[in-house]
């Protein structure tokens, strides 16, 4: 398409140096003969040359803008389905709205680098040279006059395009941290209102878009020096040169009016796509500046490219053995240290401990969000670290303590790890979870719509349309983090049941505050300072009367 591009841009310059080279003969020739015929001829060959003009700039309008935002469109997908492979621990240090930017507003200049800009650069070089070339052969001295300036414009372009690269990317930087701030500031809504703080945020958003608004200026002021220089340098010290100069040598005798008119003809010819180039040029460069910060996304290490990872797993009982593993978050402090235990195929595994002892990183290792710093774990004697990541995650569910819903309805978002489920299975999903048991009183249903995360619902309703999630997706390894907290006693009643139901079976790791939750489960750690204090079922840690009886019969004074 590109080449098709300069192809029609190269046929569009030639047809532009027909005009100037008719209207010198029809000066010179035909008016002074008085040749009607020969008038009718040189008319049309301009009329001729116009209509192609016109035609090639229709194609190429057409053709290369849409290719251009079919590129748009291929790239936003390429960096969305980068981004989606990189690991957890990325998005840990990355604001959601910051890569929205990137994938939406970064691209965009390729429409400039690859479409019309590009080619209208590339094409109006050439038509510059060639035309140059011209103007050499019907007068170098003229020709002179003309080339001092395009070289001090050249200069000045390029100095400034140096500087405007970096100052795009800052640019891009800045919106997108802007653009982050404010997705926090609306998903935030409630406790922004709750605490009054709303001319807080509007300073902080202030702050950023005043930060962006001076890097804007400083582009602008760049790109203006640029466009004001071409329009010195070519439109007025160059016309007017050629324009004393040229009628000096009409006086002289020495050029005739339609060698004059010819020549300042084809000055624009070559002073349009030059004075075109300040601000294609500048397009460019905050293309490329776009493109190097997709480019660190694109280059940004997925969590599928470990050579190692090339085992693919079929069918698992999901027996879980931890052995000695340590894990540091961005080699800091380990985080946890020195792991080592099993969780059989079927069992449930209870992980309790205060605050920042390491249960959620332990419960992110099984999940494979996060990969051990030293040691190994395995599934069913395979190490983890040699599994491809999807196969795995197939078999895995999880149910967080604020768990994430998608905007839509209540049906999409149980449907959403097997999209192919059967009404009966979806059925027999919401019955386990005792989603009915609210969703009966609604208008619509499971149709039900339920706004950005599930605003419109309650935590208890939030939670359970979580756990039919994770009963359709069938796993054989489940996680539960804190999957009671949010639900009040009723409604844990209901969801302790079907957890019951949803854990026959299954290899299942527990987080819990509530200890009363997990009395049942086939052992407990008690994780502290990253380490198992403690390990056994209920009533044994009960007659060791160590930590976690502390934290049990706290809890029961309660």
């Amino acid at each position: 398409m590109l080449l098709m591009g300069l192809i029609l841009i190269l046929l569009k310059s030639a047809a532009t140096i027909i005009p100037p080279k008719a209207t010198q003969y029809l000066i010179d020739d035909v008016v002074v003969k008085g040749d009607i015929e020969e008038l009718k001829y040189i008319v049309g060959a301009i009329v001729f040359a116009i209509v192609i003009q016109a035609s090639t700039s229709f194609i190429l309008t057409r053709v290369l803008s849409v290719q251009a935002q079919k590129l748009i469109a291929t790239l936003r997908v390429q960096v969305q389905k980068k981004i989606l492979s990189l690991p957890v621990n990325f998005f840990d240090s990355q604001k959601s709205g910051a890569l929205v930017s990137r994938i939406m507003t970064d691209v965009e200049g390729v429409r400039n680098l690859v479409g019309t800009g590009f080619v209208q650069l590339i094409g109006g070089s050439i038509t510059a040279i060639a035309v140059l070339i011209i103007l050499i052969d019907m007068n170098a001295k003229l020709t002179a006059l003309i080339v001092l300036p395009i070289i001090l414009f050249g200069v000045i372009a390029i100095r400034a395009f140096k500087i405007l690269r970096p100052e795009f990317r800052k640019r891009g930087k800045l919106n997108a941290e802007v653009t982050g701030r404010l997705t926090e500031t609306l998903n935030g809504i409630r406790v922004i209102k709750g605490f009054g703080a709303e001319k807080q945020e509007i300073k902080v958003f202030d702050d950023g878009v005043n930060s962006l608004y001076k890097v804007i200026k400083k582009t602008l002021t760049a790109t203006a020096v640029v466009s004001s220089s071409a329009t010195f340098l070519l439109a007025g010290v160059a016309t007017t040169s050629i324009l004393g100069v040229g009628g000096y040598y009409i006086i002289q005798g020495e050029m005739t009016s339609g060698q004059l008119f010819a020549f300042i003809a084809y000055l624009a010819v070559v002073v349009a796509p030059l004075l075109q180039m300040s601000n294609i040029g500048s397009q460019i460069t905050e293309a490329f500046a776009g493109l190097d910060r997709t480019e660190e996304i694109m280059q940004t290490a997925s969590e599928e490219d470990d050579d190692a990872r090339t085992v693919a797993l079929e069918k698992i009982e999901g027996n879980v053995k931890f052995n000695d593993v340590s894990f540091a978050y961005e080699d800091e402090n380990d985080v946890i240290k020195g792991i080592n235990f099993d969780a059989p195929a079927g069992s449930v595994t209870a992980l309790v401990g205060s605050s920042g002892s390491g249960k959620s990183t332990i419960a992110g290792l099984v999940a494979t969000f996060l990969n051990p710093r030293d040691g190994k774990i395995t599934v069913d004697g395979t190490d983890l670290s040699t599994v491809q990541l999807r196969s795995f995650r197939r078999k895995l569910g999880v149910v967080l303590q604020d768990d994430f819903l998608f905007e839509g309805t209540i049906r999409e978002n149980i449907l959403f790890p097997r999209p192919e489920a059967t009404e009966e299975q979806l059925q027999a999903a919401v019955k386990a979870a005792y989603v009915n048991e609210f969703t009966d009183r609604f208008e619509e249903g499971l149709n039900t719509v339920i706004g950005e995360r599930g605003v419109k619902l309650s935590g208890g309703q939030r939670q359970r349309i979580a756990i039919a999630r994770a009963v359709l997706a069938d796993p054989r390894i489940l996680i539960l983090d804190e999957a009671t907290s949010n639900l009040d006693t009723e409604s844990e009643s209901f969801i302790q049941a079907s957890l019951n139901e949803l854990m026959k079976g299954r290899t299942t790791f527990v987080i819990a505050h509530r200890l009363s939750t997990i009395k049942k489960a086939d052992q407990i750690l008690v994780i502290e300072k990253g380490e198992i204090a403690e390990r056994g079922t209920h009533d044994e840690l009960i007659t060791k009367e160590g930590r976690y009886y502390q934290l049990y019969t706290y809890q029961a004074r309660i």
